[in-house]
């Protein structure tokens, strides 16, 4: 099963869904915002990436947290419960095929993924 997550008005989100409907792709889209995201999940793709990996530093929620809370953010526990509490703060899009995950978007990488 392939499930691709994210914030549907993210726009490398949208590039994403465009690419995979693009290329008759099945898949399942999980919002973040909407479904949610769980410590669970989050331990697991962190594990597989690097907590370095999966945490967005460049978004605008970034940005907005206070100097103090961002030094606080310092190993994968700190970074993972960051990410449930504002789950903006995760790099997107990530697609999770079978048991392999792939954060952030660009089409050769996804025809390499995908074909």
């Amino acid at each position: 099963m392939t499930t691709l997550y994210g914030i549907k008005n993210c726009d490398t989100v949208k590039k994403a869904r465009r690419w995979l409907d693009d290329h008759d792709i099945d898949y399942r889209f999980h919002d973040f915002r909407v479904d949610g995201v769980n410590d669970k999940q989050l331990a697991r793709w962190t594990k597989l990436l690097g907590w370095e990996t999966l945490l967005n530093r460049r978004g605008t929620t970034w940005r907005g947290l206070d100097e103090t809370r961002r030094s606080q953010i310092s190993d994968a526990r700190s970074a993972i419960e960051a990410m449930c509490a504002q789950p903006a703060l995760i790099k997107r899009p990530v697609l999770e095929i079978d048991n392999t995950v792939h954060v952030g978007f660009k089409p050769e990488d996804y025809a390499t993924l995908l074909n």
